[in-house]
């Protein structure tokens, strides 16, 4: 998950749907493979989380990884988009072939949880010494998938299709002056040569009790965009400002002007919309107007057109309004991810086959979610669904407890099992093995 919290932007939006399973069979096995599993599954993570590693440097991890899948018999490739590891299953019967996605990386975060398997881990992030911990659950997703991997290897004989196993690194965003992620593994050929029918995610969060599934049709989580405005002027003395163009008013004018994008200009009852700065910088002292300032903020939609002509919008603001006071405005816009959407169809499908695993009081739906997920490249190319998974300890108020991203945020490992037979049922299901 990007930089904004999950936890915190989920903990207001979730409202239970009740989705009957009266309908779905039991995918033959799928508990009881989880339940021989499990052990590792927490061992693993726990070793994973005790040995965190930043994006595009997620070299023990990938080895770990490697290491698993290999022993398993499956085909594995590894180095794409610099540590990313691949893995093919081979059903046993003719049939598609699906994507099952877990991302890696940890975060510039120093972990406060007492746990025996707490991060000590430190790192160089932007020039400084940070601490490094998994403070989104990416150790989760690892483990988790490679819980569903052993399961589906003692199964694959009655597959009916066959299994593409994506072990993502720098979901968090790739290091300033480099690629990495989602976009770079498919712009190094991770569906060049044969692309998925359907590909699948799942992340946890502590916005939602241990459990619990939440999962929504089409847009999901938005897209992420963030910009730079350099406002230039004319520096003087701040006793004469006549003598100068002042560019710290003119930013002024910038920021109150841009709220009127989403206030004013963009249809909110077609799709919600964020414009926010989130950096304001410029000047040094009390007595002079600096001949620059620099704003930065990030974009967040859930439409595609909308997603173009808020940038359109923003640029024009900034260059008229800073024009107005004899200052200049530079707008540069860096890409982000694109809008995360669940195909209806897909997800229309897997809803009776969750409920299945978790029971119909345990799956929700949730709202919008302005957070933003790389899992979206992936869900450009062929029909996606991503999903969440309660990780908060059920004596515990989801809204009172750590978010994802922060320093405290803890995983109830008992979530774990039901994140592995849920994503093992979604799979089976997929290949047509549910009876």
């Amino acid at each position: 998950m990007r930089p904004t919290s999950l936890a915190f932007m989920l903990a207001s939006v979730f409202a239970s749907s009740v989705y009957s399973s009266s309908t779905v069979a039991s995918v033959p096995n799928a508990a009881e493979l989880t339940a021989q599993v499990e052990s590792k599954v927490i061992a693993w993570r726990r070793d994973l989380h005790q040995h965190p590693e930043l994006s595009n440097r997620e070299f023990r991890t990938s080895k770990v990884i490697e290491k698993h899948l290999k022993s398993l018999g499956l085909e594995v490739q590894t180095g794409i988009a610099h540590t990313g590891v691949v893995a093919i299953l081979k059903g046993g019967k003719p049939g598609p072939l699906i994507g099952l996605r877990a991302d890696m990386d940890a975060l510039p975060v120093t972990e406060v949880v007492d746990l025996p398997f707490a991060s000590k881990a430190t790192d160089t992030y932007r020039g400084q010494k940070v601490g490094v911990m998994h403070a989104c659950g990416h150790d989760t997703h690892v483990a988790m998938l490679m819980g569903v991997a052993e399961n589906l290897v003692k199964v694959k004989d009655s597959l009916a299709g066959d299994v593409m196993f994506i072990f993502q690194p720098a979901e968090e965003g790739a290091p300033e002056g480099e690629q990495g992620g989602a976009e770079l593994m498919l712009k190094e050929g991770l569906f060049a040569k044969r692309k998925p029918e359907q590909v699948f995610g799942m992340h946890v969060t502590s916005s939602m009790p241990t459990g619990v599934i939440g999962l929504r049709s089409g847009p999901a989580m938005a897209s992420e965009d963030s910009f730079t405005i350099k406002v230039t002027g004319r520096q003087t003395h701040g006793s004469r400002p006549w003598g100068g163009v002042d560019p710290i008013v003119a930013s002024a004018q910038i920021i109150n002007s841009v709220q009127t994008i989403i206030s004013r200009q963009v249809d909110i009852t077609k799709a919600p919309a964020v414009v926010s700065f989130g950096a304001i910088n410029g000047g040094i002292r009390s007595n002079i107007i600096p001949d620059e300032v620099e704003l930065i903020g990030t974009i967040r939609t859930f439409d595609q057109d909308m997603r173009a002509d808020i940038k359109v919008k923003l640029a024009e603001i900034a260059t008229n309004a800073a024009k107005t006071l004899g200052a200049t405005a530079t707008t540069e816009i860096q890409p982000g991810y694109p809008v995360t959407v669940n195909n209806p169809e897909l997800v229309s499908k897997m809803r009776p086959v969750i409920a299945s695993v978790v029971g119909d009081n345990k799956l929700i739906e949730p709202g919008l979610i302005t957070g933003a997920e790389d899992f979206s490249y992936y869900a450009l190319e062929t029909p996606g669904m991503f999903f969440f998974l309660g990780v908060t300890p059920t004596d515990k108020v989801p809204s009172q407890v750590a978010s994802n991203h922060s320093p405290a945020f803890y995983v109830d490992e008992s979530a774990l099992k039901v994140g592995v037979q849920t994503m093992t049922q979604v799979a089976l299901t997929a290949l047509g093995t549910a009876q």
